[in-house]
């Protein structure tokens, strides 16, 4: 059996409190990863050809506001 097999097996026997309690630790700790990744790509300049081309987009006048 696989960790993520052994997971999805503990998850399915949790009570409903237990279950809630996991959903938010889970929520927090993936959007914490997420974050994570999101501070590398804009550290390494991953991210700094999009933000080119929105800015030239919004100079250009081919943007709408939300």
């Amino acid at each position: 059996m696989s960790t993520v097999e052994e997971i999805e097996s503990a998850v399915e026997k949790l009570n409903k409190e237990e279950l809630t309690s996991f959903r938010d630790w889970f929520a927090q700790h993936d959007a914490a990863q997420w974050d994570a990744q999101f501070e590398s790509d804009v550290s390494s300049g991953k991210l700094d050809s999009l933000a080119a081309e929105a800015i030239a987009e919004f100079k250009a006048g081919r943007t709408t506001e939300l």
